[in-house]
């Protein structure tokens, strides 16, 4: 479904990206784990177009892609829930959906994911009048990763959806991800630094150091990987 070929990005003189290759078949959930500045969201961003790659290819269903500008990708079926959230706090929780949607015109299919990620998150559906910005980190997470799902991506780019979580929400979050890909065949490209919980729900797994990846195998043997133990594990 994706691959990266020989990527280089650059934020002005610093090369954030060296050469990332990596593949991702329709259907899997594959994470990406690394250190702090590895380059884990500049993958995520090259491949939505956010940060353009300096040389490289992204090929999307074998058509290149990095070329295009990020609303072009949405259309295609990429969608990507930001680091950090983002969500549109002035608007209520329905109205941040409601602009997941944006881009869509099936009414229908819209009424169906508005209902489908509500049987998800079930607090969304008590919080759809309030203020996005009233809600707790947990739900916000909820409504970007739903916000998100209303574009109806083939492809879901999630960016440290744990980060500032308290144990029991990330818990509850990584099982709505193994949901989604499960129930919808959403194939899912996970960046996370809770490499445990991360490693657990994928098929497969790579590990970025210093902009390159070092590392690449089933989930699996990444877990029971010495190295990947020590580095990430804490073991």
């Amino acid at each position: 479904m994706l691959e990266l070929n020989d990527i280089h990005t650059y934020y002005g003189n610093i090369h954030a990206l060296k050469g990332i290759s990596l593949n991702i078949n329709e259907g899997e959930i594959i994470t990406l784990i690394g250190a702090n500045g590895a380059g884990k969201s500049t993958t995520l961003m090259s491949i939505s177009g956010i940060t353009k790659p300096k040389t490289g290819e992204v090929l999307f269903r074998g058509e290149p892609i990095h070329g295009k500008s990020p609303d072009e990708i949405v259309r295609m079926g990429i969608c990507q829930v930001p680091e950090g959230r983002h969500i549109f706090p002035q608007l209520t929780v329905q109205e941040n959906l409601d602009m997941g949607a944006f881009l869509r015109n099936d009414k229908a299919g819209i009424s169906r994911d508005i209902d489908y990620v509500f049987s998800l998150f079930p607090i969304l559906k008590t919080r759809r009048n309030q203020p996005g910005g009233n809600l707790s980190g947990g739900e916000q997470q909820m409504l970007a990763m739903s916000r998100a799902l209303m574009a109806h991506p083939k492809l879901l780019l999630l960016d440290e959806p744990s980060m500032g979580l308290a144990p029991l929400i990330i818990q509850q979050i990584f099982e709505i991800i193994k949901k989604i890909n499960d129930e919808h065949n959403t194939t899912i490209f996970l960046v996370e630094q809770n490499a445990n919980q991360a490693l657990q729900i994928a098929d497969r797994g790579y590990v970025i150091e210093n902009g390159a990846v070092s590392m690449h195998d089933s989930a699996d043997k990444l877990l029971s990987n010495p190295d990947v133990q020590k580095a990430y594990l804490g073991i």
